[in-house]
């Protein structure tokens, strides 16, 4: 059997599928022939082998309850120690239906009621929203944008910020969305010895560690042997492999008092076996998606590049940020002047593109716009041509 979906540069129609990306413009007050860009999923078939593996479970045609068994953990073991170097136990896992949810129950189960927790905006915005959501107070150690091009972490504050506001709980996101930084070692681990001093417990999200393209991404918990008693690592193959309406993700926990207290969190919402298309989906990507993951990150690569190069030479006002991983672009629009209202207006009327705001990112995301470069090269060099003409227009 041989890989059959590695046609990247074609367009597949996702409209009147139910897509989220796709089919609900309207419902999210977008107008109807927007072209969107938003989302973080792709718009690649998944590996043929994913597919496949799912037609054989719908033709059975019983779909009951269901688990993975040893062979479902092998596959996630297997490639989290090729990709990562870092083994990992079965004893450790914690399988949830979505990262989201498995932060929204560290926040439950890790924090009271008025509590603060730690985030670094501009960050994932459901970081945020978990937290608020929950009765917690939002406290960002906000990174800083530099002169270079990138942003970077500011030690002092964040250490600041948890003395100040007596922080049990901080969520990571490596590599980080949307500013595209893939932490280098030594960043995180001076934030794991600050985090070790203080007692705080860590929320890794590394849902697109297998999207370095610049340096190497390096599993938190893995640095050191003490940082893996104070994290819980949320891993998926969602992103990786395009099949995030399957809901699966695996959580590790190496400490077992944590473990203890996040499952409890998670029996109490009501919560139980995952559905079975996701099981199923994440064992055969593991297991024989390797070709297709490489071509589809080299492709992405060379999306990222050509975004680049675009910005660069037909966008003087518009520049993006320097980009170490993820598929999600961050442009940076500051130059125009704009406030947030007249920025939405001349990618969305104008340029009728539906990209992610930076504002929702945080307030220190405002004058930035989030791409997502997971397409077909035809379809970026549309959207990239739209924001051109918008901006020519001002």
């Amino acid at each position: 059997m041989a890989e059959k979906n590695l046609d990247f540069d074609l367009i597949v129609d996702r409209r009147n599928t139910k897509c989220l990306k796709y089919d609900f413009a309207v419902e999210r007050g977008m107008p109807k022939d927007v072209l969107p860009l938003w989302v973080a999923d792709m718009d690649f078939r998944t590996s043929s082998y994913i597919q496949e593996a799912l037609i054989r479970q719908t033709e059975h045609g019983i779909f009951g309850y269901s688990e993975g068994k040893e062979e479902y953990f092998e596959a996630v073991k297997g490639w989290i120690l090729k990709r990562h170097g870092w083994e990992v136990k079965s004893s450790w896992l914690v399988k949830t239906p979505g990262i989201v949810f498995a932060l929204a129950m560290a926040v439950q189960a890790f924090t009271a009621y008025g509590d603060a927790v730690l985030i670094q905006s501009p960050v994932y915005y459901p970081f945020s929203e978990v937290i608020a959501d929950n009765g917690r107070k939002i406290v960002s150690n906000t990174l800083v944008y530099g002169e270079d091009n990138r942003y970077h972490i500011d030690f002092q504050d964040f250490e600041e910020k948890i003395v100040q506001n007596k922080i049990r709980l901080f969520f990571l996101c490596n590599p980080h969305n949307p500013v595209g930084r893939v932490w280098t070692k030594e960043e995180l681990i001076r934030l794991g010895d600050i985090c070790l001093k203080h007692g705080v417990i860590v929320v890794s999200d590394e849902i697109h560690s297998d999207f370095a393209f610049v340096g190497k991404h390096n599993v938190f918990a893995a640095l050191k042997k003490e940082y893996e008693d104070i994290t819980i690592t949320c891993t998926s193959p969602s992103k990786t492999f395009n099949i995030a309406g399957a809901q699966i993700s695996n959580i590790f926990v190496p400490n077992a008092v944590l473990r203890k207290a996040l499952k409890a969190q998670i029996d109490a919402a009501g919560y139980s076996q995952l559905n079975v298309f996701g099981l199923v989906a994440c064992e055969a990507a593991y297991r024989y998606g390797e070709e297709w993951y490489q071509a589809m990150k080299k492709y992405v690569g060379d999306n990222i590049r050509f975004t680049k190069e675009y910005v660069t030479d037909n966008i003087p006002k518009v520049s993006m940020v320097e980009h170490e991983g993820t598929y999600l672009v961050w442009l940076n629009f500051r130059e125009l002047g704009l406030d947030s209202e007249e920025l939405e207006k001349l990618i969305i009327d104008k340029a009728g593109l539906w990209l992610d705001s930076g504002k929702i990112f945080g307030d220190s995301g405002i004058g930035f716009q989030r791409i997502n470069v997971a397409c077909p090269r035809s379809i970026l060099a549309e959207a990239l041509e739209r924001i051109k003409n918008a901006v020519e227009s001002l």
